[in-house]
């Protein structure tokens, strides 16, 4: 097996903090890394009767505030979150849809798409986490 680029280690780190992050708010992981071929969700948890399909960004840098230097072309400032794009969430809806099939053919439980985004400062060794809940899809 190839060896992980810089960037697939930091989108790893960043689900193993958002996994860790969402346990400790009292959910249950029942699934990671579900993939297809249109596309992956990252964490799938449940809390209460709600299913949370969970998109995790993440971003590197040397400390947080190289990080709020960095400018978006959507917002001005850069936010890990802007990269779940229109075709991204198109891919995730899709996925979301054939999980939703395979597991629960007949009654489908409530569910939510939320994002979490882990801003990582290599410096420090220190994340900030941010939890987008219940987004439209």
């Amino acid at each position: 097996m190839a060896e992980k680029t810089h960037k697939q280690k930091i989108g790893k780190t960043g689900e193993d903090i958002a996994e860790k992050y969402l346990q400790n708010k009292g959910f249950l992981i029942v699934d990671k890394n579900y993939l297809k071929k249109y596309g992956e969700i990252d964490i799938i948890a449940k809390k209460g009767e709600i299913l949370h399909f969970i998109e995790v960004k993440s971003v590197s840098c040397e400390n947080f505030d190289d990080l709020e230097g960095k400018v978006s072309h959507i917002t001005g400032s850069y936010r890990p979150e802007d990269n779940v794009h229109r075709q991204k969430l198109k891919r995730l809806s899709n996925t979301l849809q054939v999980y939703l099939f395979e597991k629960f053919q007949k009654d489908q439980p409530e569910w939510v798409f939320d994002v979490i985004t882990v801003k990582l400062s290599i410096k420090t060794r220190q994340a900030r986490i941010k939890f987008l809940e219940n987004l439209i899809l």
